[in-house]
């Protein structure tokens, strides 16, 4: 009993049900609507036919008079099927006809009679009340008399019985078929719904690597699904960097937090005021690197939140990749390294200037930083074009690069090649790269730039932006 509360529950069961009992005033709607058109019909019909009658009728007694007339009339009276013919006298009195009695106050009216009267046939038993219904046309002689010719509604009443009951019953099939169908469709879709929710609740229990089922039919259940999936599998993602981050702070922010520390401490026991200056100098330089880390950590978050999604706009990808290059170049000749670039003009896409600026700035420095110390680097690369795939802007180098093993890695916040940190830097860079990518629904893509190269490979990376739309 329960089962069936819960199914009653369900919001495709009360659609179901309302669709039914919609589909059931239809349906007898249609029953009643059909019964009376058919009985008009038949009604229309035997009128005609009377009609016809009657005037051959008045025919025969215009031609032959009154012998003709009951000649007439007895010769169709006699005829399988035949119609009422009754002659009657001016006070109602029947004279002569097929018929044994008529309902008390019939040949009151002239023409037509207002509603179906009863009458007794001969062959009626003595006890037996009238129960034959008819209509008739009723038209008074010269002399007269009344005759009444009419038709018995028997068969048009059976016509129209026989109609509603054929439809009735087909509406209580169709009717039947279609409670067993609501229950399907109900049991159906508890058993889905059921499943969603126990796979939400091992979800809640933390496991975040469980998923809604999908049954591929493509339905608004499987629509649901898919979103759902999508949203936990970005919450799982997201979790999954908030560890890592947290990991990563108390492992590579230990190292600097306890020089700074030393450094501090070695300050204190200085007496030169030029060796203290000095030492503040680098404490000073150390707070820096580490303020940076936090910047770049803030607005890693801020991008993988979305919180800066609302400030998107059309920009010109040209100009900024433009002003990247012409900010760089002396960076880079100080490396002893050239900066040639290839910007397609007039490229516009819609997103956030200052963080694409950012993107740009944490590629070219990656890019000059480790080409500078690789003997015949040559020169870093920067290219904007239009792919049938989109947008594509990359920045190439012919440094040591990076093995396809550690691509995946490498943008992982904290995560450097360098494991003896000899280098600048924080390992957030190419993580805030594809966390911009992502905001603006693109992606990054690692590759070698010479690969025929194994010791200076060099490393391209390229920020697909999706192509915007006309």
């Amino acid at each position: 009993m329960s089962r069936f509360r819960v199914l009653f529950k369900s919001t495709a069961v009360r659609l179901s049900a309302l669709y039914i009992l919609l589909f059931a005033i239809c349906a007898a709607t249609l029953v009643f609507y059909v019964t009376a058109m058919s009985e008009r019909l038949l009604t229309g019909q035997i009128r005609d036919a009377v009609r016809q009658e009657v005037e051959q009728v008045q025919r025969a007694y215009d031609t032959g008079g009154m012998n003709l007339l009951l000649r007439t009339m007895e010769r169709r009276a006699r005829q399988p099927g035949a119609n009422l013919y009754i002659i009657a006298g001016p006070s109602g009195d029947i004279l002569a006809g097929n018929v044994a009695s008529v309902q008390p106050g019939v040949f009151e009216e002239i023409g037509w009679t207002s509603a179906p009267f009863g009458y007794q046939r001969y062959t009626d038993g003595g006890g037996v009340e009238r129960r034959h219904k008819a209509i008739a046309n009723i038209f008074v002689l010269d002399n007269g008399l009344r005759i009444l010719i009419g038709r018995d509604l028997g068969d048009p009443e059976r016509f129209r019985l026989l109609v509603r009951q054929a439809l009735m019953v087909a509406l209580a099939i169709m009717g039947l078929g279609a409670i067993i169908i609501w229950f399907g469709i109900g049991r159906n879709a508890l058993k889905r719904i059921d499943r969603m929710s126990d796979a939400s609740k091992k979800i809640m229990a933390g496991d975040l690597s469980q998923r809604l089922p999908v049954g591929g039919s493509g339905d608004e259940f499987d629509r649901l699904s898919m979103s759902l999936n999508t949203m936990l599998e970005r919450i799982e993602k997201l979790n999954e960097g908030l560890r890592q981050v947290s990991d990563n702070i108390a492992h590579d922010l230990k190292t600097p937090l306890t020089r700074l520390r030393n450094k501090a401490a070695d300050a204190l026991g200085v007496a030169d005021g030029e060796a203290r200056r000095t030492a503040l100098e680098g404490i000073i330089s150390e707070s820096d690197q580490l303020i940076r880390t936090f910047n770049a950590l803030l607005m890693i978050s801020r991008v993988e939140a979305g919180s800066v999604a609302a400030e998107m706009s059309p920009v010109e990808l040209s100009a900024i990749v433009a002003d990247s290059a012409e900010l760089y170049e002396p960076a880079a000749e100080e490396a002893g390294l050239g900066l040639s670039s290839s910007i397609e003009p007039d490229v516009e896409v819609q997103g956030n200037r200052e963080l694409i600026g950012q993107a740009i700035f944490n590629l070219l420095d990656n890019a000059i930083k480790y080409s500078s110390d690789t003997e015949g680097a040559g020169k870093v690369s920067l290219k904007l074009s239009r792919r049938p795939d989109g947008i594509c802007l990359s920045v190439a180098d012919h440094g040591p690069g990076v093995p396809a093993d550690r691509r995946d890695d490498v943008v992982k916040r904290f995560v450097r090649l360098d494991e003896s940190r000899s280098k600048p830097g924080t390992g957030l860079g190419l993580s805030l790269v594809e966390a911009v990518m992502e905001l603006h629904n693109g992606r990054l893509e690692l590759s070698d730039t010479d690969p025929d190269k194994p010791e200076k490979r060099g490393l391209t990376v390229s920020m697909i932006f999706p192509a915007k739309a006309a």
